[in-house]
């Protein structure tokens, strides 16, 4: 085998690690901003694991953020609840960060 190749098998092998830590943070956020949202709109606690699985299937929608974003906002908005866009992304970004924070802390 040629150093290219241990080379390309390294390259794919960080490529798929970095995948599965970006689904991995991305579906801890997509939790973390459930909990956050159902406390918001008064969601018992038998129901904020129901809330974040519905969070979570929303993300699988398409690509990106906007999916849970609507899906979250839209929420909010059926419910009444005054959250501004820009709360609900900083939100978003910030649950984020503790969802890193908190998968850096396990490994």
């Amino acid at each position: 085998m040629t150093t290219f190749d241990n080379r390309e098998k390294a390259f794919e092998k960080k490529f798929a690690l970095d995948e599965e830590l970006k689904f991995k943070a991305e579906a801890r956020r997509n939790n973390l901003l459930g909990a956050w949202a159902a406390e918001k709109m008064g969601i018992s606690a038998d129901g904020v694991a129901a809330y974040q699985k519905e969070v979570r299937r929303a993300d699988l929608e398409e690509a990106g953020d906007d999916d849970v974003f609507r899906k979250v906002r839209g929420d909010f908005d059926a419910k009444g609840i005054t959250v501004s866009d820009e709360e609900l992304r900083d939100k978003m970004v910030s649950c984020m960060e503790q969802a890193i924070t908190l998968i850096e802390s396990e490994s």
